[in-house]
């Protein structure tokens, strides 16, 4: 990229925020000013509501005019939000099919407990359909982020899970998620599907975006977006990414004045 990006898009959990909280107020902030200058995506295997819970309902100094350029793809791309007559409304939804929520479910869990992954303490369900993506979280949505990086420190359990699971459902699509979660949705969806998505319904080409996230390694959930050719910037949390944003807001302010 030559020039500066018409707009930036971020992972949720581990890149905007720590994984399930949300969002710190220098965070935040730095969001706002970015709203101000560009369109912003946030692309992630959460549902709408921690989309609402993490973010939204710490964007308190957003105009509406800055909301308006928030771009909210829930699930992986499988959904798309935008804030439209003082409402965030869903655009679109990839639902999977009831039989293909059935199947996603029934084999995910025998799998989970075949390999001693089925855990008995938890905080929250360890299955929940998302209606458009089925998610696995190994100790529940809510656990704290210690105990989900205590459970599988290399990424060995959740890789071996999403192998094991895609072996029996070739017609979806398995993806490792969170630090504890594998997600499945309808094949061919992931977020360079929800990226390729946006470009369509924003106009912005690909080549005028940056991708933000935490998981850009190979067997990553963001990996996808790099594989497909968008520039990424690498982080390993909330801190790398608000550093990032410190250098980057400025020049586009600057370079907004300058036109």
């Amino acid at each position: 990229m030559t020039t500066l990006p018409r707009l930036v898009a971020f992972d949720l959990d581990d890149t905007l925020a720590p994984s399930k909280s949300p969002l710190d107020p220098a965070m935040a902030e730095l969001l706002v000013r970015l709203l101000d200058t560009v369109e912003v995506c946030i692309i992630s295997g959460g549902q709408i509501s921690q989309f609402r819970s993490q973010v939204i309902e710490n964007l308190t100094d957003a105009s509406p005019e800055a909301l308006s350029h928030l771009h909210l793809m829930p699930t992986c791309g499988t959904q798309y939000y935008l804030y439209q007559n003082e409402a965030w409304n869903q655009i679109y939804a990839e639902n999977l099919t009831e039989d293909e929520k059935a199947r996603a479910l029934e084999v995910v869990e025998r799998v989970a407990r075949s390999l001693g992954y089925w855990e008995s303490e938890t905080w929250g369900p360890i299955l929940e359909d998302r209606g458009s993506q089925i998610t696995f979280s190994a100790l529940g949505q809510a656990a704290p982020v210690s105990a989900k990086t205590a459970w599988d420190t290399t990424g060995e359990k959740k890789n071996a899970l999403r192998e094991a699971v895609q072996a029996e459902l070739p017609d979806l699509e398995v993806r490792s998620g969170g630090s504890t979660s594998v997600d499945i949705t309808r094949q061919g969806i992931d977020k360079a599907y929800g990226m390729n998505k946006l470009a369509e319904l924003t106009g912005i080409p690909l080549d005028d975006m940056i991708f933000v996230g935490d998981r850009l390694d190979p067997a990553g959930n963001d990996y996808p977006v790099k594989a497909m050719g968008v520039k990424c910037v690498a982080v390993e949390g909330w801190h790398d990414t608000a550093a990032y944003l410190e250098k980057l807001i400025p020049e586009l302010q600057a370079a907004a004045a300058a036109r």
